[in-house]
């Protein structure tokens, strides 16, 4: 009768080192090796100080997040938070927005895969590709949660060696002259200055300068609250926590910034193109280190296409993991707070929500059919949502922060990992949030925003429906 009546549990299986790249990871995938050549091309240099801007609002609702997650190290993360402390909608809303924007980026990842798959092999189906790793990934997840740790911990790993041996071979390329005469710092302010063009200029096709791609660099961040869905199930919590929080942020910068000023220093920014990687451009321009291998003819151009089709893979494999282990505990902590199914709190012998998992990554594999069946305009209005999802996410968490401290303050309570210049930094992230909003409804981005309402009214129908 006793353990008929005990409510099941996660295992805290991750350590340190585990959150520590889980987190890392989670906002280093494709858009920093792909994504940057649109801002690029809109702003320039200046793109760099829109990811320290950028940087500084996502460590700020970190710490908010980060805050309440060592107070209160349970599933559901800002759900069960939002739920707590706002209201049962409130936590309805945050737990399936969070859940749907994951299955989207699933969606895209999968697909992904599947693309990067065939840069090599070109005669293997989007499909079959695509598939094998679904099931894998998926396999993986149902094993223990030290599993996933150590599988993201090592897809994390070949990311920052490669963001950290192209800031190396830059820089080698930069002081020893071997990058010819077109490499020098002064690239950051040569051609047009800082800022070639401005802080938001009109243009035939929209609007360019720094505040103009803010979108597109804000959104680079998107998985780092990942660090919030791991707390039940991390080892020592309030340990471990806030070293993650803390560190990446600054890591982050260092890897985003530093190979911004390496990728601006070694070409001109006009080199830059939106249809391939800024890295593969800038060293294609370079013409250095051409060898032979056996006697085949190899360029740095190949080399460096062939090493970034490998990381991006890798990224796109880490990122649909995280997704399916964050979309799994959300459903779990959805169940436990009574907005989802219970049959989704059940545990398999190794502690994973096996139907959490089977369901998400059911939702997830439907990609394959979505693109095959759906018109690919409407894949993008649905991939639109994405966007819509990650904001709502976002001012959610620091609205629920600032409801957390005044409930702590009532209680007469000192948390034990304090936010960053609470509240003003919540303050400054929602108004930073709301902002993007109305830079994006100017600059071809307006579907994504007027999504957000229609959204919202459909998770208040999804409400009622279930209570």
């Amino acid at each position: 009768m006793e353990e008929q009546h005990t409510e099941p549990k996660l295992k805290r299986g991750l350590s340190n080192r585990h959150i520590q790249l889980i987190a890392l990871g989670g906002a280093i995938g494709t858009g920093l090796f792909l994504g940057i050549g649109p801002a690029a091309v809109l702003a320039g240099p200046s793109v760099i100080l829109g990811y320290i801007l950028a940087g500084i609002i996502a460590f700020f609702i970190m710490r908010q997040l980060g805050e309440m997650v060592v107070e209160e190290p349970v599933s559901g993360s800002f759900s069960y938070f939002a739920h707590r402390y706002w209201g049962s909608f409130a936590g309805f809303t945050s737990g399936w927005n969070y859940w749907i924007l994951y299955i989207l980026v699933s969606m895209s990842e999968l697909t992904a895969i599947g693309i990067y798959v065939q840069y090599w092999w070109p005669d293997i189906p989007l499909w079959a590709s695509s598939g094998f790793f679904f099931l894998a990934i998926t396999a993986l997840n149902l094993g223990s949660v030290k599993l996933f740790g150590e599988a993201e911990f090592w897809f994390s790993i070949i990311k920052v060696v490669a963001i950290i041996s192209m800031i190396l071979f830059g820089s080698y390329l930069l002081l020893s002259g071997t990058g010819g005469e077109q490499a020098t710092i002064q690239n950051l302010v040569n051609n047009g200055g800082f800022f070639p063009k401005g802080w938001f200029q009109p243009t035939e096709n929209g609007y360019q300068g720094l505040l103009a791609v803010m979108a597109i660099i804000m959104f680079s961040f998107g998985g780092l609250e990942l660090i919030g869905i791991t707390a039940a199930e991390a080892e020592h919590p309030e340990k471990n926590i806030p070293k993650a929080t803390n560190q990446v942020i600054y890591r982050i910068l260092i890897f985003y910034v530093g190979a911004l000023v390496i990728l601006f220093s070694l070409s001109p920014w006009e080199s830059i193109t939106t249809e391939t990687s800024p890295f593969v451009t800038v060293f294609d321009n370079l013409k250095v280190l051409n060898f032979s291998v056996f006697g085949k003819e190899f360029s740095t151009a190949q080399l460096v296409a062939n090493f970034l089709n490998l990381i991006v893979l890798t990224a796109a494999l880490s990122v649909y993991n995280s997704c399916v282990y964050s979309n799994s505990r959300m459903l779990f902590g959805l169940a436990e707070q009574g907005d989802a199914p219970q049959f989704l709190k059940r545990l398999n012998s190794n502690a994973a929500p096996i139907t959490a998992i089977l369901v998400s990554s059911g939702f997830a594999g439907l990609c394959i059919i979505i693109n095959k069946l759906i018109p690919e305009e409407a894949f993008k209005i649905l991939m639109s949502l994405v966007v819509s999802c990650l904001i709502i996410n976002w001012v959610m968490i620091s609205l629920t922060h600032l409801k957390f401290r005044k409930a702590k303050a009532k209680e007469g309570l000192t948390t034990k990992f304090p936010s960053f210049l609470y509240p003003y930094s919540n303050y400054i992230s929602i108004v930073f949030l709301v902002a993007i909003l109305g830079i994006m409804l100017v600059t071809g981005m307006a579907v994504s925003v007027v999504l957000i309402p229609i959204w919202l009214v459909l998770l208040w129908l999804g409400y009622r429906f279930v209570k």
